[in-house]
């Protein structure tokens, strides 16, 4: 009898059984779910350590606040897309005013992802969980968010994604345009025009994001050029070490543009750039 751990060693005895294992479509992931009395105290625990997070939050003490929103999300049961998002779309307005870019971008994007796969469940958001934000969205977003919202369709499924998804579009597109770079800088402007085809923008973020979309294209121009000059800069360096040897470098070497077909050829010169 063989043991557990040559049982789990074991390979297929052949190739056309490795290659039918391969080809099998996967099992969707179990997911384990509390009864509803845990899960309804495991919730409300949650909901006490949101409420104090947000406290903190309104005094300005944002690390802490962190702090108490990670509580809330560990004691959260983790298959509930919504009260995860609202969460982390939370840390990402304290990471905003902490100006620590990278995080705000990463816990927002963990809330996007979740209302993502929230839409495609069925079912409905509780309406005693719907808009539970609270000071948080306010003051990150603007003021008068609240009274902008339609406040009688609360307890509507899409209508809470759509409202928890704007403002954690809004504060990643505002931390990747703070975090510069070529690339950081097109992601910055997909989530601004991503922005500026939703409908439940107010006024003032709205006039946001079209300043955005007016001052990024010089940036990320700028950023390209940049970085490609860096990078051609590390290539020359390189290419020197090579050529060296032979008493060559870089400079031998020319790129002519010809303007009639757009392409390229090198020109090789003997004595350099000198």
């Amino acid at each position: 009898m063989s043991s557990r751990t040559e049982r789990f060693q074991r390979k297929p005895r052949d190739p056309e059984e490795k290659k039918e294992k391969e080809e099998a479509p996967s099992e969707p992931e179990e997911i384990l779910r509390f009864s509803p009395e845990e899960e309804a105290s495991l919730l409300d625990e949650s909901n006490a350590q949101k409420a104090a997070a947000n406290e903190l939050f309104a005094k300005s003490s944002f690390k802490d606040a962190i702090e108490t929103y990670d509580k809330a999300l560990s004691t959260c049961p983790n298959y509930l897309d919504y009260e995860v998002a609202v969460l982390q779309s939370n840390i990402a307005a304290c990471h905003l005013k902490l100006e620590d870019w990278k995080e705000a971008v990463k816990t927002a994007t963990a809330a996007l992802d979740g209302l993502d796969k929230l839409q495609g469940k069925t079912g409905e958001v509780k309406k005693d969980d719907a808009g539970e934000e609270e000071e948080v969205d306010e003051e990150i977003v603007s003021q008068g968010a609240e009274k902008a919202e339609d406040t009688s369709a609360r307890g509507q499924r899409e209508i809470d994604i759509e409202r928890i998804r704007t403002k954690a579009l809004l504060r990643r597109a505002r931390a990747r345009s703070e975090m510069g770079g070529w690339s950081t800088l097109q992601g910055a402007e997909e989530d601004y025009k991503t922005l500026s085809q939703m409908r439940n923008l107010t006024a003032a973020d709205r006039k946001v994001v079209q300043r955005q979309l007016q001052g990024l294209p010089p940036r990320i121009k700028a950023a390209q050029e940049k970085e490609m000059g860096e990078m051609m800069g590390k290539l020359k360096q390189l290419g020197n070490g090579i050529l060296k040897p032979f008493g060559l470098s870089t400079d031998n070497f020319q790129m002519v543009k010809d303007e009639k077909t757009g392409g390229y050829s090198m020109n090789f010169n003997h004595g350099g750039s000198s």
